[in-house]
């Protein structure tokens, strides 16, 4: 869409997934950020809004839809409507907007668009959409071919009928153009130089720079302001202005303590929009300073203070996300919408040079009417008929109840729908990845509270623990991995209660894993060369899915490590 409407220059070098600006983004092909961008078609300006998929980032959909008067529904020709579409797309049709239906990959060669567009429709009804926003316009399209048609033979040589779509399925603004100055911020960002602005739509009234303001929201007092400078979004840049009527989506300086949700109103007569609502979290997580041999040794701030700061600063722009104080004056309760939400944040912070520790993901129960509950999730799960048994028993034992199970569309895959508990996915997808060799597909998506389901049995294994400090030696690995799989290699170092590997049982096993070998009686026969496994190279996300109640993650900028959580295990002895 960017490139058919001229936004960049012929022989311009374009990045893939250029919306997905940060590093995490890229690495992981997700979009984790709502960015905004505007184009111009046929002298209407476009203002185009690209926001995250997953659930885990509902906060930043959340907070944008009060800046846009409709959606593109992007859906696969082959799969359809993922599960995680029914979050984004369950607030928009709340919000009332029009939507239009994009079936991309039109030209793969297994595509059923007609399936497709019957299940979208199907997932419609079920979100309680009105007949009007059932009744949407559906765009064939080839992103990578870039072109678009209103039906899958017949596609056009471009875009054309994509934006023609827009342009006519989705309204113009709602606005006041006369009315009394109204801007609801929905973004924040930071520059050097400029301090803290504020971005959002003008809802009414004008906007002009060196205008001084009423900073507002519907329950505290007031504060004035003053703009000092006024940016609107053109392609791919701020472009700066003198003024913004209302329509527009703007970006405003020079307000220096303004918050995601307040209002900028007009001096005299102006009046608070309604704050942004978002979902509760469901997840929470304690962090705290970190205590291992190692502290200090490869990150820069590694004090509570530091900690405590980053986190505060985080809720400025994270809305989903909550911090509050733990037991101890170095640790901290963060909550967010689930375990992929968080992890995102814990490797931003390590990638800014962080160290502290993490604790085992716990769920947040609710107590309604005196009984206790807990939050549910539905799971699908794509998986080859050969493995499905094997997985339809994981599922079971975390207490999940199947909802349903249909064929799927590659031949002999079946697509499961369970209802489980939040806790029982925590840990899951290694087990069912391991289940079944690395063929299933699991979805997830948050659905309600529900009776609390009863106790869950997580991992079956125990783990190898650090018996001392020092090197990890060869010869000592020999012997310790017949005990079960290992995390480390030899010439490592590691400090005494260090998580090196899973125990093949239940339970903990203390191993050495530096013993040297005696150099007593050393004859001239060449010692026999050691053959070890290779060692598991766990990732930030499967070491937070692998730990318990008595174990902590250790994160730094150089590396990731797991530890026996000394407090926990000397109350237990």
């Amino acid at each position: 869409m960017l490139r058919q409407a001229k936004v960049f220059r012929d022989n311009q070098v374009v990045q893939e997934r250029i919306m997905d600006s940060n590093d995490l983004e890229r690495e992981r092909g997700i979009t984790i950020l709502s960015k905004n961008t505007s184009i111009t078609y046929k002298g209407t300006k476009i203002n185009i809004i690209d926001t995250p998929g997953h659930s885990d980032f509902g906060g930043e959909v959340e907070r944008v839809l009060n800046m846009v008067e409709g959606v593109l529904l992007v859906v696969d020709s082959v799969e359809g409507p993922m599960p995680q579409t029914r979050f984004v797309l369950k607030k928009a049709l709340e919000f009332g907007h029009a939507v239009v239906v994009v079936v991309n990959k039109i030209d793969r060669p297994t595509a059923r668009p007609e399936f497709v567009v019957n299940s979208t429709f199907e997932l419609f009804i079920e979100l309680n959409a009105t007949d009007e926003q059932c009744d949407f316009q559906t765009v064939y399209a080839s992103g990578i071919k870039g072109k678009a048609g209103l039906s899958p033979e017949n596609l056009g040589d471009d875009l054309g009928p994509l934006f023609e779509a827009i342009l006519r399925c989705i309204p113009e603004p709602r606005i006041e153009k006369d009315g009394a100055l109204q801007l609801l911020v929905s973004n924040t960002e930071y520059d050097e130089h400029k301090g803290r602005i504020a971005i959002g739509r003008l809802h009414a009234g004008e906007l002009q720079r060196g205008m001084e303001v009423k900073v507002c929201t519907p329950d505290d007092a007031c504060r004035i302001s003053k703009i000092s400078e006024l940016f609107v979004y053109q392609n791919f840049s701020r472009v700066p202005v003198d003024n913004v009527s209302a329509g527009d989506i703007c970006a405003v300086c020079g307000i220096n303590d303004i918050m995601i949700g307040e209002t900028i109103a007009d001096k005299v007569s102006g009046t608070p929009l309604p704050t942004i609502k978002i979902e509760e979290p469901t997840v929470r997580m304690s962090f705290s300073i970190n205590t291992s041999p190692f502290v200090g040794k490869e990150g820069k701030y590694v004090t509570s203070r530091n900690l405590r700061d980053r986190l505060y600063r985080e809720l400025e722009r994270n809305l989903a996300m909550k911090v509050e104080d733990g037991e101890t004056a170095d640790t901290f309760l963060v909550s967010g919408r689930g375990t992929l939400h968080l992890t995102i944040l814990i490797e931003n912070m390590r990638r800014e040079g962080f160290e502290f520790m993490i604790g085992p993901p716990k769920v947040i129960n609710k107590t309604v009417d005196g009984k206790l509950q807990e939050p549910y999730e539905i799971a699908a799960v794509e998986v080859p008929e050969e493995y499905m048994g094997s997985v339809v028993e994981l599922l079971g034992k975390r207490r999940g109840q199947m909802v349903d199970m249909q064929p799927s569309g590659p031949e002999g895959t079946t697509l499961l729908k369970y209802k489980i508990p939040t806790r029982g996915l925590i840990g899951l997808r290694n087990a069912v990845l391991t289940a079944s060799r690395g063929t299933a597909i699991l979805n997830t998506i948050f659905d309600s509270y529900g009776p609390w389901a009863g106790d869950l049995s997580s991992r079956d294994q125990g783990s190898l623990v650090a018996f001392e400090d020092g090197s990890t030696t060869s010869y000592a690995l020999l012997n310790a991995q017949e005990r079960g799989i290992l995390f480390v290699s030899p010439g490592q170092d590691v400090y005494k209660g260090q998580i090196v590997g899973i125990h093949q049982r239940p339970g903990d096993l203390a191993i050495n894993v530096c013993k040297k070998k005696a150099a007593t009686n050393v004859r001239s026969n060449k010692e026999t060369t050691v053959v070890l496994d290779e060692a598991l190279s766990y990732s930030l996300d499967d070491c937070i899915e692998f730990i318990q109640e008595d174990e902590l993650v250790e994160v730094t900028p150089a590396s990731i490590r797991m530890c026996k959580n000394p407090k926990v295990s000397k109350k237990n002895r």
